[in-house]
């Protein structure tokens, strides 16, 4: 389990698809370093908690997006060329990091 993914061909990301991602990101890095003015100009706590929280849900959405394209292209072409079990084991392994 784990390798399976790796040694077939995936549906490679559209430009379109990488620079959302990107941009989803470069916002997250934005983010935690207004956090880290805000821990050097000694801001109230609450705010900066407010700030954390808002990046961990900005990260869950990155990565639910990135987990939605893997179920419709990877899993779903692992589950017609009859290697399904292991694609949706490996999901839900990497999921489970999402509930924590």
């Amino acid at each position: 389990m784990g390798e399976y993914l790796h040694d077939h061909p995936v549906t490679p990301r559209t430009d379109a698809e990488k620079q959302s991602v990107v941009n989803r990101l470069k916002r997250v890095e934005g983010q935690v370093r207004g956090i880290q003015k805000m821990v050097e100009e000694d801001r109230y706590c609450v705010d900066i908690l407010v700030q954390i929280s808002a990046i961990n849900s900005a990260l869950k959405k990155v990565g639910f997006s990135i987990a939605e394209r893997h179920t419709k292209h990877c899993v779903s072409d692992a589950v017609q060329s009859g290697q399904g079990d292991e694609a949706i084991e490996e999901l839900m392994e990497v999921m489970k990091q999402f509930s924590k």
